[in-house]
């Protein structure tokens, strides 16, 4: 960011040269991706019937959303009978305060299909909020959010991941970071051979190379079945 305002400067002629350019910053630690394995999963979607944020698990590890997309999601985004959700708006802490913010880039504003297990959970959930909804009578916040506190207000992402560990720690299911499991939806894309630039479209990417460059450990795996299934085609004569 740095480099590109004083390179912004360089060209009004505001400073003589981009100091910038000449630093050679450090590597980026990466966090090693881990996600969860399609046995893994099904652990996961076994343990989560119950739990009050079920649908919020169940719609994460099936779409990949970030967790301030699923704690912003509106029910006016979401399209049950059609099967699909819009992602329009993220829920973060600003200045001391929960607030929503609108998705700034092409990309990150996003329509995408629902799997039918997610479809599911989401009708699940919005009868058990109808019942919170009554039960909270005037101290109901009409926030309009899928995800929300017992009383309708918005929900802190600490909370959330407070609330995955101690799910993780019940159940006995390997423990990942929440953030994990849009790793996990998304290698599981990959590996099932959807087409990199539709995972990509799903998670709301900047581009493909940010998809291959975060993937990378699954696409050994890819091309190993890319190479196998050519040799099966150009056998196919013998």
């Amino acid at each position: 960011m740095l480099r590109r305002a004083l390179g912004q400067a360089e060209r009004w002629g505001l400073v003589a040269r981009n100091w910038a350019r000449l630093v050679s910053p450090p590597r980026v630690a990466r966090h090693e991706v881990r996600p969860y394995s399609p046995a893994e999963v099904r652990a996961l979607l076994e343990a989560v019937p119950g739990n009050r944020l079920e649908a919020l698990f169940v719609l994460t590890v099936a779409t990949g959303l970030r967790v301030g997309e699923v704690l912003g999601l509106a029910w006016a985004d979401v399209d049950l009978e059609r099967g699909a959700l819009s992602v329009r708006r993220c829920l973060q802490r600003v200045e001391g305060r929960l607030q929503l913010l609108e998705r700034k880039s092409e990309r990150s504003r996003r329509t995408i299909a629902l799997p039918r297990v997610a479809a599911e959970s989401l009708w699940e959930h919005r009868r058990r909020q109808l019942e919170e909804r009554l039960a909270a009578g005037p101290l109901w916040e009409d926030s309009g959010l899928v995800f929300t506190t017992p009383t309708g207000g918005p929900i802190e992402s600490r909370s959330v991941a407070r609330r995955w560990r101690a799910l993780c720690h019940r159940h006995g299911l390997r423990p990942l970071r929440f953030h994990d499991l849009r790793h996990t939806a998304a290698s599981l894309l990959l590996a099932q051979g959807v087409q990199l630039r539709a995972v990509m479209d799903v998670l709301g990417h900047s581009c493909i190379s940010v998809t291959m460059d975060t993937y990378a450990h699954v696409m050994p795996e890819l091309l190993r079945e890319a190479a196998d299934r050519m040799d099966a085609l150009l056998r196919r004569g013998d």
